[in-house]
């Protein structure tokens, strides 16, 4: 049984790791893909994957100034950065 329980608690735990924000924003108030883009590439990075999440955010995979490899959840409504993993 403790076993089970071990394993239980490790599968919510890495299912939760790999989980990014969820953005509860209607779609009309997105800021549109092409202005997202422009902005954060003004700001020096370059993106090499953008999409929409599962939690509803932007999404970019790619490269910031300093040539580091970035994964990053922004608000579609703002562009405000809402979480950042490397």
């Amino acid at each position: 049984m403790k076993r089970i329980l071990l394993t239980l608690a490790a599968t919510i735990a890495t299912t939760t790791a790999f989980a990014g924000p969820s953005c509860h924003v209607p779609a009309d108030k997105w800021m549109k893909e092409a202005d997202f883009k422009a902005r954060i590439e003004a700001q020096g990075y370059r993106i090499k994957t953008f999409k929409v999440s599962k939690g509803q955010c932007y999404e970019i995979y790619g490269f910031d100034k300093n040539g580091k490899r970035v994964e990053i959840y922004f608000d579609p409504a703002t562009g405000a950065e809402l979480e950042r993993k490397s």
